[in-house]
């Protein structure tokens, strides 16, 4: 049997994947030319079909019982589908470091959510992390003018950040009694049947080139991506999901430096600075066994 350390070390390991992925994914926002509500779809439905082709050659099981578990996750999908297209709107009307960095604000919203959500604890820890991650935030911005693409990626990334908030909590109520793999897919089909009438009226202006990266997007740093996070809940607990995906704009910004030649300012790495730090000091801190938290 594998202990509480080797599982939470299994967890560890699946979400730092993730989060790799997670932040590869805002490079699409720059690098394809369609729009959020495009780029959505796209990545729903070519992640939404290769989880059913993969459990389909394993043999897996994506039925939910009870119907009200799948009826939950298709709403779930919906937040899901409202979260990137927040997510990628802020990197498009601003740069990919500000609206990750934006995004990370998120552990702020679980930090809160939580213990109201699961009856659990709140730490002074936990309120202080937060608020390092908040004065991260106010260094990002660089001016508060409604009309600075900067200050509008920095909204929209903390739009993102609430919804995915939501969504890592409620997620975690189905950990306990569906399969990560079938809470993975209805995610995501719930997420295509949302995002792709709207979709449709662009479609036809997509480029080959451009199709090829959303076929990229959904199947790897969608399916694959999102189906590690789940799963990585059953080991950690969600609030500590969210500071690790903190650590997001580490591997965006780089990617982002090497592919699209794109260089954060001084002011800017500062702020992702206090957003990371905040996010590994809580990565490292020794947290209650699982079993004592439910």
């Amino acid at each position: 049997m594998i202990d509480e350390r080797s599982e939470r070390r299994i967890g560890l390991i699946q979400l730092h994947l993730a989060v790799l992925l997670a932040g590869g994914s805002g490079l699409f926002a720059k690098a394809l030319a369609v729009g959020p509500d495009v780029l959505t779809a796209g990545r729903t439905v070519f992640g939404a079909a290769s989880l059913l082709a993969f459990a389909t050659l394993a043999g897996r099981r994506l039925v939910v019982r009870p119907a009200r578990d799948a009826v939950g996750l298709l709403l779930c999908g919906f937040v899901l589908a409202a979260h990137w297209v927040t997510f990628f709107l802020a990197i498009q009307v601003s740069t990919v470091a500000v609206g990750l960095l934006a995004f990370s604000t998120f552990p702020l919203f679980t930090t809160l959510l939580e213990p109201a959500v699961f009856g659990e604890r709140l730490r002074p820890t936990d309120v202080v992390l937060a608020a390092i991650v908040s004065l991260g935030l106010v260094l990002v911005v660089p001016s508060f003018d409604a009309g600075d693409g900067m200050v509008r990626g920095a909204f929209w990334g903390v739009v993102s950040a609430l919804l995915f908030a939501a969504l890592a909590l409620a997620s975690r109520s189905y950990n306990a009694r569906q399969p990560a793999l079938a809470i993975a897919f209805h995610q995501q089909l719930g997420a295509a049947l949302i995002t792709v009438p709207f979709a449709l009226p662009s479609v036809a202006s997509v480029s080959p080139g451009d199709w090829a990266g959303l076929v990229v997007l959904g199947v790897v740093f969608t399916a694959v991506g999102q189906g590690l996070a789940v799963a990585s809940l059953r080991h950690l607990r969600a609030r500590t999901v969210s500071v690790v995906f903190g650590l997001e704009p580490v591997y965006a910004i780089v990617l982002a430096r090497l592919i699209l030649h794109e260089s954060p300012s001084p002011r800017t790495l500062l702020g992702g600075l206090l957003i990371c730090g905040a996010a590994a000091g809580a990565c490292l801190r020794r947290e209650a066994p699982l079993e004592s938290q439910r």
